[in-house]
């Protein structure tokens, strides 16, 4: 997994990292963790857990990017503009492979921000 600097999460905007590892990172922060079994959701919240017993892949799912913009706590909405300077994509670039990448990166940074236990 990589690390949760500016250069990844640019690297998710830029589309230039790849989905699982976009995923491995929003699923760790959640609490998911992967075990020999299949994986454990024991630290997960508990509204995430019941709605998705298993990580979503959150490039595919619609639902579960809407769940992950809810859960932005509304002081760190701005964040991608104030911290990253992310201006948006262009109206040719509005498809949703990349505005929910830059969801993801919006709640990473938002995650990145809390204290981690």
């Amino acid at each position: 997994m990589p690390p949760l600097t500016d250069e990844t999460l640019w690297a998710i905007l830029n589309d230039e990292l790849e989905d699982d590892a976009v995923n491995r990172l929003v699923w760790h922060g959640l609490g998911y963790r992967e075990t020999d079994t299949g994986w454990d959701s024991a630290a997960v919240e508990p509204a995430w857990a019941e709605k998705f017993p298993q990580p979503p892949n959150f490039i595919e799912s619609r639902p579960a990017t809407v769940q992950l913009t809810r859960s932005i706590p509304k002081d760190d909405k701005q964040l991608l503009k104030e911290e990253l300077g992310f201006k948006g994509y262009t109206v040719d670039q509005l498809i949703p492979r990349l505005t929910r990448r830059a969801t993801i990166v919006s709640w990473l940074l938002s995650y990145r921000r809390r204290p981690q236990n």
